[in-house]
This record gives structure tokens, C-alpha cells and sequence, in this order.
């Protein structure tokens, strides 16, 4: 089979190019820009574009399906040559679902914890060595590709997101798969630029209940208000529903926390944060569900130590530690810093929010932050206002950015990468954590401590 992926230096398509690739079939892209790590990966398997752009000349009649990826747009040229050859094209997830219709079709979805949680059961699958069928959205260890496609397994494991398929297809992902186990978190607004209202966004989960397969099987977080309206009202009486809730557990010392399940189970864990205990209980809960050996699982989760950028520790030494977290929603960044804060009360939190997404620099949805940094002795806001100008975002007032954020007493917001950098590298580091969120990059700064 050939396969033509159109925006193939994306994190998600790249890695699916890359398992396709290495399940034998033949593998072309473009891409007109393509950064690393996908440049370079994408280069040690000779899948790598001879150049950047678009050549809409190079498709013809023998691809037998079309990649479409969200980096390009409607009119993108090789979209319009392959519609011209009545080529077929998919988005990525309605492309994995057609390459694991044979598998038991395992989603996890919500508006937070989805990595996360995706991670902690494949790596205890891997320990327990049941192979399976994937896709995750971060490097995790001891996988060498954040996807995978062998038609002789019988799971597949797939993070479910609710953006949209792609250019030409406004659903969101999730939909496609049609699980027949899901998992969902929670649920918080955010993508403004797609679903403008918090009754639009919630919507979409109420649709996805609709789409799961003929009785499937629900685990979903019993705290979370908006996800039990939404499993309340759903009029399907095939589907089964399981609820977890987080367990009670230590403090974070030594390097661990424990966790104790069924009244004496105990369990233990090297995360960080009471939003991590409440993950892992969901993935615990969704194994047993799947029929997975608890105790195996138990056992696995012990060496688990979490996907990359998530609570990723980046510098750790006596009475300093720095993360770096790619939370930027507003129940994301509140969740992360309370969850830290949990885990070290006597130190001094200081939380670093970068605004980098197109929701998190809009100026109606900035108000959603209101008191999501109140858990960290110190916070600060960093955005770039030439990330507003590429985004065609109007400018943003610091002080309305600062004010979104509410009275919180020692926060500041600053608007130069070199500001930051300075401001961050200089903090005194006795009996500190510091916490560096963002989905960007804080403008490529190097940290060193």
C-alpha cells in the first residue's frame, strides 16, 4: 500500500508515517515546514521530504489513501490534486481506525490527563508483555515511536482528542474511533477558536458518548461536575459506567508517594501531584475494566516515571527542583500547580505560565484564568507579542492579562523572552520549586541551574 501524507512534520502524523513506514508500506510527505524532533526522525528512516512545500505533481494514481494533517489549510494544492484524482483522503484518526478495525479499541479522552494516563497503561501493558496497537501525544520511555500499527494485535490504545480531524473534517478526532473501552477525565472549555462557547465544547462529549461502540464500557472521574452531567443525561442503556475518584495517598517524600486502593491496597508511584494520583486511578480502574491483571498492573506502575513535559523533572538537587509541564488550559495550569503545591508544602512554589496557544491569548478567554495560578506562592505570565501578531491577535494589555488572573499577590507578567529568562535563572533556589508550563517554548530559552 502506498500512503501519502500531506503535513507530514506533524508530532502525530510523523510518528504515524513512521509506523506505517515500518510496517512495510510505502511512505511519502511534505511539508512546508518541518521542525525537530521530527526533521531528524523522520531523516533516520529516509521518510524525510527531498525539500519544503508543496508538490501537488508528485501525486498521482497509485497512492492508495491521502494523509491530510491540521497544518495544512482547505487549499492546500496537493489537497486539490488528489481531490481532482478522486484519491481517497482521510484524517489521521479516521486513517488509525480503518488500520485497527480488527483490534478492541481502548480511547482515552478528556479535556486533561489524557497522555498521562495513555502512557501508564501502555507501559504496564509493555510490562505484562501484551502487545498492543497505539497512539500517544508524548515521547514516553522504552518506546521508540509514539505510534504503532501491527494488524495481529488485538488491542489498540489511543489518547482521544476532541480537535478536529483535519482542514476538511470539522469533527473532533474522537469521534472516529469508535471505542469499545473509554476513559474520560474531565471536562474544561478550551478551543475557543472552534467551539466559542463552554455549551458548544461540552457538546462535543455528549456526541462522543453517542459515537462509542454497541456496548461499550465508560470509566470516568466521579469529581469532575461537568463529566457527571454529561454521563447522567446520556440516553444509551447499552453502555456501562464505571466512576474512580482519587485515592487516598502520602505525601510526597523520598522520591514517592503511596496510594491506597480497596482499603489495604497499597501502592506506589513516583509522580508528582494529587492530579497524578487522581490519573493513575483512572488508568488502574480502566485496566481492571479492560480485564488486566490489578496486581500486574500495581507492580508496572511502581517504575513508571511519566511522559515527556509532563511534570518532567528538569533539575533536581537538595531543597530545589525544577519541572517543566505542558499544561496552558485553564483547569490544566490549576490542576498542575495545586498538585505540586500538595506535594511540596514547605517549599516555595514559584509557577511560570506561558500564553502560547490561540485560546489562552484571546481576549474573551483569558477571564477562564481567573485563580488558576492562586495555588503558587509566586506566578508569572509570559507571552510573546510577536506570537499575538503571527496568530492575528490583537495586542494584549499586561495589566488585563494580569487582572484575568486575579488578586493574586505576587504575580507578575512579562512580555520579553530575555525578561524571563533573567527573571527565572535568578530566583534564590534554597527550599524552592519551580514550575515551567507551557505548550510553547518559552522562546527557545536554555535553562541552566
Amino acid at each position: 500500500m502506498r500512503v501519502h501524507f500531506i503535513a507530514i512534520g506533524g508530532s502525530a502524523m510523523h510518528n504515524i508515517a513512521l509506523a506505517v513506514a515500518a510496517a512495510g508500506h510505502q511512505v511519502t510527505g511534505s511539508d512546508d515546514q518541518i521542525f525537530e524532533p521530527s526533521r531528524g526522525r523522520l531523516a533516520a528512516a529516509h521518510l524525510l521530504p527531498e525539500e519544503d512545500g508543496w508538490h501537488p505533481e508528485k501525486l498521482d494514481e497509485s497512492i492508495d489513501v491521502v494523509v491530510l494533517g491540521m497544518h495544512a489549510r482547505p487549499d492546500n494544492p496537493e489537497l486539490l490534486k488528489a481531490q481532482s484524482l478522486g484519491l481517497q483522503i482521510q484524517s489521521y484518526p479516521e486513517f488509525l481506525r480503518a488500520a485497527n478495525g480488527h483490534a478492541t479499541r481502548v480511547v482515552i479522552g478528556g479535556s486533561h490527563g489524557k497522555t498521562t494516563i495513555t502512557s501508564m497503561l501502555l507501559h504496564a501493558m509493555q510490562s505484562m508483555n501484551i502487545d498492543t496497537n497505539f497512539m500517544v501525544g508524548a515521547q514516553l520511555e522504552g518506546f521508540d515511536c509514539m505510534v504503532e500499527i501491527d494488524p495481529s494485535r488485538s488491542w489498540c490504545i489511543l489518547e482521544g482528542d476532541e480537535y478536529l480531524s483535519s482542514p476538511i473534517d470539522r469533527r473532533p478526532k474522537f469521534f472516529w474511533y469508535e471505542a469499545q473501552f473509554t476513559l474520560l477525565t474531565g471536562i474544561a472549555w478550551d478551543h475557543i477558536n472552534v467551539f466559542p462557547t463552554e455549551e458548544n465544547y461540552i457538546q462535543q462529549f455528549d456526541t462522543y458518548l453517542e459515537s462509542l461502540a454497541p456496548n461499550a464500557t465508560v470509566v470516568w472521574c466521579a469529581e469532575d461536575q461537568a463529566l457527571e452531567k454529561v454521563v447522567r443525561r446520556c440516553t444509551r442503556t447499552d453502555l456501562k459506567f464505571i466512576p474512580y475518584q482519587t485515592p487516598p495517598c502520602s505525601p510526597y517524600a523520598n522520591g514517592t508517594m503511596t496510594l491506597t486502593f480497596e482499603g489495604d491496597r497499597v501502592v506506589t508511584t513516583h509522580l508528582v501531584g494529587t492530579h497524578n494520583i487522581q490519573n493513575l486511578a483512572g488508568a488502574r480502574t480502566l485496566a481492571q475494566a479492560m480485564g488486566l491483571d490489578v496486581l500486574a498492573f500495581d507492580a508496572a506502575i511502581a517504575s513508571f516515571r511519566g511522559a515527556a513535559r509532563r511534570l518532567e523533572p528538569l533539575h533536581i538537587r537538595e531543597g530545589f527542583t525544577v519541572f517543566r509541564d505542558f499544561a496552558h488550559a485553564p483547569s490544566k495550569v490549576k490542576a498542575t500547580v495545586h498538585g505540586v503545591k500538595a506535594s511540596y508544602p514547605d517549599r516555595t512554589l514559584t509557577a511560570v505560565l506561558e500564553l502560547h496557544t490561540f485560546s489562552s491569548l484571546n481576549k474573551d478567554f483569558l477571564p477562564t484564568y481567573h485563580q488558576a495560578m492562586e495555588g503558587a506562592d509566586e506566578a508569572v505570565v509570559y507571552y510573546d507579542p510577536a506570537i499575538l501578531e503571527h496568530k492575528r491577535l490583537p495586542p494584549l494589555d499586561p495589566q488585563f492579562v494580569a487582572d484575568a488572573f486575579g488578586d493574586h499577590p505576587n504575580l507578575r507578567v512579562i512580555t520579553d523572552a530575555s525578561e524571563l529568562h533573567q527573571h527565572v535563572q535568578g530566583l534564590e533556589p534554597s527550599q524552592r520549586v519551580v514550575l515551567l508550563m507551557s505548550s510553547g517554548w518559552f522562546g527557545n530559552a536554555e535553562w541552566s541551574w
